[in-house]
């Protein structure tokens, strides 16, 4: 009897570590990519395993930032639907139509987590995609070809769609002003920590083994130690 005791004891211990292990999921582009980690897994990626050296020094999945977060942490990857060169609207490079891979496409399939991170804009940035108008409501498909509107959009859904989820925004650095200008304050609107990075080492314009380790140490002084600016709605 002692002995089912303790089994009955050690089983309930284990079921509250598993109940306390938060899970993870990232919306990204190239950034947060790596073959077999992403789903779906027809999305687009820049980072493998056999990587070309010319192009990235990044060939271990543990060296990507999510990873190294999540492993210091202790918590577990939920959903990776990052896809390389996707805007978060829906007008992406040479003025294509992007609104298959877009981020506010792909916002609704990132599982159940405990914490989302979004990690995009640079593309926006880079691509030159219309700016807009800020707008918060009465989003028309037109309005969503421009990042502002977009933006907005992106976080009324998802901070609707998950409400009990930590999220925080990512923002690259060495964008452009208006991109990083909108970003703040359409997170300051939505009440969601933005978390903006700096001096970030970079190869082809991609995070290195350093960058990325950059990137997992920038976010978690910034989880730490939440400032006015960054401080929002996550918890």
């Amino acid at each position: 009897m002692k002995h089912k005791s303790i089994l009955f004891a050690m089983l309930l211990l284990c079921l509250g570590m598993q109940a306390q292990t938060k899970s993870v999921s990232v919306l990204g582009d190239s950034y947060s990519t790596y073959e077999g980690f992403i789903t779906p897994k027809t999305n687009l990626t820049w980072y493998h395993a056999k990587t070309n050296k010319g192009q990235t020094d990044v060939n271990d999945v543990k060296q990507m930032w999510w990873h190294r977060l999540i492993t210091a942490n202790g918590w577990k990857l939920c959903v990776n639907n990052s896809y390389s060169g996707s805007t978060i609207c829906n007008t992406g490079y040479r003025k294509e139509d992007y609104s298959d891979r877009s981020f506010i496409t792909r916002m609704d399939d990132l599982g159940c987590p405990d914490i989302i991170f979004i990690f995009g804009a640079t593309n926006d940035s880079w691509a030159g995609s219309p700016i807009g108008e800020y707008c918060y409501d009465a989003f028309y498909d037109a309005d969503l070809y421009s990042f502002r509107p977009a933006m907005a959009l992106l976080l009324s859904h998802i901070t609707d769609r998950y409400p009990s989820t930590d999220i925080y925004f990512i923002l690259n650095d060495g964008l452009k002003d208006e991109i990083n200008t909108s970003v703040t304050e359409i997170c300051r609107h939505y009440g969601v920590t933005c978390i903006r990075l700096e001096g970030i080492s970079k190869k082809s314009g991609h995070p290195t083994i350093k960058g990325q380790a950059q990137i997992a140490e920038q976010i978690t002084k910034a989880l730490e130690t939440k400032t006015p600016d960054n401080a929002g709605r996550s918890k």
